[in-house]
């Protein structure tokens, strides 16, 4: 039988997952009593918000926003077919690296072609998703893992690539040294099935400025 996608986060099972993580967990509570709770983050599914993931691929996320924010005001709608409209010399003016170009091109156009039903992702468990996803240059693990904890709202979503999650991490449960990909995979264990729930608490402990 083929795995059945989870059912996504609400705010009413965000916040009841954030309880029951705070018992489990006494550094993600002293977080939450600390800061307050974390904002509920999530972006629409689809074309746009993969564009902004890649965009947002090793830089900050104030410079991926402005080169994101022009493309969207060029464009007025922001589809698959809108995108391909765009020239190189376009996206070079918008803010694109060349890579982030032929990435966000190979995309629109398997948008565009039908190859890619971003529709259907709704449907799939997690590693299906990923497996989807992945086949598409420039898009490797940490895209489809926050795309899947933001935009699909997956309870279980776990970005262990995510610099600032490793970062926050350390700080949060004391750690001697930034933890790896590996070591965050190891740490998340306990907060399943709401890891993406954790990494929500931890994203909050990094943005806020601490005293």
């Amino acid at each position: 039988m083929r795995p059945v996608a989870p059912p996504g986060l609400t705010a009413t099972t965000f916040h009841a997952a954030l309880r029951e993580l705070a018992d489990r967990d006494a550094d993600l509570a002293r977080v939450v009593e600390t800061l307050g709770p974390p904002p509920f983050w999530n972006r629409p599914p689809g074309f746009p918000t993969l564009v902004h993931l890649i965009l947002e691929q090793q830089v900050s996320l104030a410079s991926a926003r402005a080169v994101f924010d022009r493309l969207r005001a060029t464009l007025g709608t922001l589809t698959a077919p809108s995108f391909l409209t765009l020239d190189d010399d376009a996206l070079r003016a918008l803010g694109f690296s060349r890579q982030k170009t032929r990435y966000c091109r190979l995309l629109a156009a398997a948008v565009a072609g039908g190859e890619l039903d971003l529709d259907g992702l709704d449907e799939l468990d997690d590693d299906r998703v990923h497996e989807v996803l992945v086949q598409l240059p420039g898009i490797g693990r940490w895209t489809t893992s926050v795309y899947l904890l933001m935009a699909l709202r997956r309870p279980d979503a776990w970005p262990v690539g995510d610099l600032a999650l490793q970062v926050a991490a350390q700080k949060v449960k004391g750690l001697g040294a930034r933890p790896s990909a590996a070591e965050l995979e190891t740490l998340g264990e306990p907060w399943r099935p709401w890891r993406a729930v954790a990494a929500r608490v931890l994203w909050h402990h990094y943005l806020t400025p601490q005293s």
